[in-house]
């Protein structure tokens, strides 16, 4: 019962099921309104009080910077100390700038690097606080060629930032993955790409892509795999460098560990390994 509740309202969180549909469910679930009704809170705290899964060693703030028509909220994270740091773009899914990628942010600070997660929201009023579902409409309202100019900015921002050594690469989950795809397509100066499950880009827009890239996949995600050979096969035939890396037996988001219905430890943990030596060498 409890699992079976846990899920309903991660789906719930995730934009799913709507409002309505999930006090229905969650009514049938528990026996009565009035006990739902009860229960909404506790949900609520508890999904607040979700550890995160790095400790607050790196710093980590809120910053904007710069883009063409605004400038856009972001979180930045960077060691304590080092002096200058190599430096990533990490772009959430398709939920907003949740906790979870602000985390990814300072697991990367804690590698060593100048991290910024910026909030694609930003123009649409920025990602609602605990209301993922609101958050995912949200995204629906954005403009594709505004964001990704955005996505651009961000690189351009870590490029010329005091603590960053010029280097810059970009990794991205889900809808941030197709979106780190668009940004290896649109900045010619970008020095390394990492897209999780992301949507590939067009294949006469491959010639584009200067970074090396190394693409992380699903082995059950059949709406995005769909599009693995022919990106294959363009980068090849544009001599592009590229890796990639399909993980047999996940689905869609298995690197979300905040998600226990997509998360697998074993593909997270070996991808996580690859990329941050993938970046450490390109990106020295």
């Amino acid at each position: 019962m409890e699992r079976n509740i846990t899920k309903l309202y991660a789906e719930y969180k995730e934009g799913k099921i709507n409002r309505r549909s999930f006090l229905k469910k969650l009514t049938m679930a528990t026996g009565s309104s009035a006990a739902a009704l009860a229960l909404l809170p506790v949900l609520k705290a508890a999904d607040d009080n979700h550890p995160a899964q790095v400790a607050d060693d790196p710093v980590s703030q809120f910053v904007n910077y710069p883009a063409p028509k605004m400038e856009i909220r972001a979180s930045l994270a960077h060691p304590k100390t080092g002096g200058k740091f190599p430096a990533v773009v990490v772009i959430h899914e398709n939920r907003g700038l949740q906790p979870h990628i602000q985390d990814v942010a300072k697991r990367f600070a804690k590698e060593g690097f100048l991290a910024l997660a910026p909030d694609a929201l930003t123009p649409a009023g920025g990602t609602p606080e605990g209301d993922q579902a609101k958050a995912a409409e949200r995204m629906r309202e954005l403009n594709n060629d505004d964001t990704v100019n955005n996505m651009v900015a961000a690189v351009k921002y870590l490029k010329t930032h005091p603590l960053s050594t010029g280097k810059v690469g970009c990794t991205g989950f889900c809808w941030g993955g197709a979106m780190t795809n668009n940004a290896a397509v649109n900045s010619p100066d970008l020095n390394a790409a990492v897209p999780y499950y992301g949507r590939q880009p067009a294949t006469e827009d491959v010639a584009k892509i200067k970074a090396p890239i190394m693409a992380h996949y699903a082995g059950n995600d059949p709406g995005i795999n769909a599009g693995i050979a022919a990106f294959e096969e363009e980068l090849k035939k544009q001599n592009k460098e590229y890796q990639i890396f399909i993980y047999e037996g996940t689905g869609h988001a298995f690197n979300n560990d905040t998600n226990p219905d997509r998360y697998n430890a074993e593909a997270a943990k070996l991808a996580w390994g690859r990329t941050v030596s993938f970046f450490k060498e390109k990106l020295k």
